[in-house]
């Protein structure tokens, strides 16, 4: 119970947090929906597409996911920004859960992405987007546990090098391979059999294939069950060690 008060009270110190920073706001909602304006036209070229409903079958999915990736990795920039200005410090000496402590900011975030997803398909749907309700909602679960497992990684990895510079540096090498491999702007079956394979892994690649599924409503795909089956136990893998480095850090 207690652990559940501490992070009910560090979400809402994240969340007011967040709320007052609009220029966040507003590149959080904004991205997405540039994203749909200005890459979906080429898209519509490249494939000959007869709508851009058609197109965006297949590619908003992809943006969802990319979304999740984008506001989990991003975690780790906050956690610098608070060891540098002392408040890891002063969380020390609380009677805080330390669990709440690093869970509290997660939620907040989590929350955050699903409004920036709920315009996104609300944006997409008036492009022509066909909405699967169900498959939309077992997609949110999915782009829930891999945002997690993202946000985890990303704390951990910021506690680890405690310097932007070198956070930076370790994010920035990572997007753009994540992101070619796992297919989110084109699908990885137009590259070579080498990269086709090299894309297996990537954890993002299945999330990607998972969420087109799943926006199509075909549940009994292969990509559903493979993408509940890579994300979940790598979400488990990288809590605990998240979960490790946290508690040495305000221990």
């Amino acid at each position: 119970m207690r652990t559940l008060k501490d992070t009910g009270l560090l979400f809402k110190r994240h969340f007011t947090q967040q709320l007052r920073n609009p220029t966040w706001l507003f590149v959080g909602l904004s991205s997405p929906v540039l994203y749909l304006a200005l890459f979906t036209p080429l898209l519509k070229q490249l494939t000959g597409a007869a709508s851009t409903g058609a197109v965006l079958d297949t590619f908003f999915p992809g943006i969802l996911a990319l979304l999740a990736f984008g506001s989990g990795s991003a975690q780790g920039f906050g956690t610098i920004f608070e060891l540098r200005s002392g408040v890891v410090e002063r969380l020390r000496v609380t009677p805080a859960s330390r669990l709440a402590i690093l869970a509290g900011p997660l939620v907040s975030a989590m929350t955050f992405m699903y409004f920036f997803d709920a315009i996104a398909v609300a944006v997409a749907y008036a492009f022509g987007f066909q909405i699967h309700w169900g498959g939309l909602l077992v997609l949110a679960v999915l782009i829930g546990v891999f945002m997690v497992m993202m946000s985890a990684w990303s704390v951990a990895t910021a506690l680890t090098t405690k310097e932007i510079d070198a956070f930076a540096s370790v994010m920035n090498g990572l997007n753009l391979p994540t992101l070619l491999l796992a297919g989110v702007l084109l699908p990885i079956s137009l590259g070579p059999t080498w990269m086709q394979v090299l894309a297996h892994f990537d954890p993002l690649y299945y999330v990607v294939e998972g969420a087109r599924a799943l926006a199509a409503g075909a549940f009994s795909s292969p990509h559903v069950w493979q993408a509940f089956a890579v994300i979940a136990p790598l979400c488990a893998i990288v809590l605990g060690w998240a979960t490790s480095i946290f508690r040495k850090a305000v221990a």
